[in-house]
């Protein structure tokens, strides 16, 4: 009785773990990797295989509903050379999908991480939305502030920052 009670626990156990373990960096939340289709705005794109990404921590201006925000247009074609046609590689986080079913993933080209890039650039604003991107938020906020501070992209190009908080 008492191997039979210790093996279910070890079952309950390991599925808790699995569970909880959201995306924690791995593949579970969806492909590895995937060749990207097509580019939705600056923050988001599309795979060939199906999949929706958003691009976890940054926040561009948007393009779409009339007249495009100050810098949208920019990021999303900045997104587009960096990506379109190309094979990414995908991390995530803790949650998986945001509440549109887009997954949420850092999206890098081989050791370039494009999340990174975007607000180095001055093309992003940083969009902390926990429990995803707790452990990076600091080194978000701290390019945000340097393009900021350099004034460059849509920080030096733009009235108002359209994402800023």
């Amino acid at each position: 009785m008492k191997k039979r009670w210790v093996g279910w626990l070890a079952v309950v156990v390991c599925g808790a773990a699995t569970a909880c373990s959201g995306g924690g960096g791995g593949n579970t939340c969806g492909p590895a990797n995937g060749i990207v289709q097509s580019i939705v705005d600056g923050d988001t794109i599309d795979l060939a295989s199906g999949e929706r990404v958003r691009y976890l921590m940054v926040d561009t201006p948007e393009i779409s509903g009339g007249t495009p925000e100050c810098y949208g247009t920019e990021a999303r074609d900045f997104n587009s050379s960096l990506v379109l046609g190309l094979e990414v590689q995908l991390e995530y986080d803790v949650e998986c999908e945001d509440r549109f079913g887009r997954l949420l993933a850092y999206v890098s080209l081989g050791d370039r991480e494009v999340n990174s890039l975007l607000v180095e650039r001055g093309f992003a604003c940083v969009l902390y939305i926990p429990p995803n991107g707790t452990d990076r938020r600091a080194e978000f906020e701290s390019l945000e502030a340097t393009a900021e501070g350099t004034a460059t992209g849509m920080w030096g190009d733009c009235q108002e920052v359209p994402c800023a908080n």
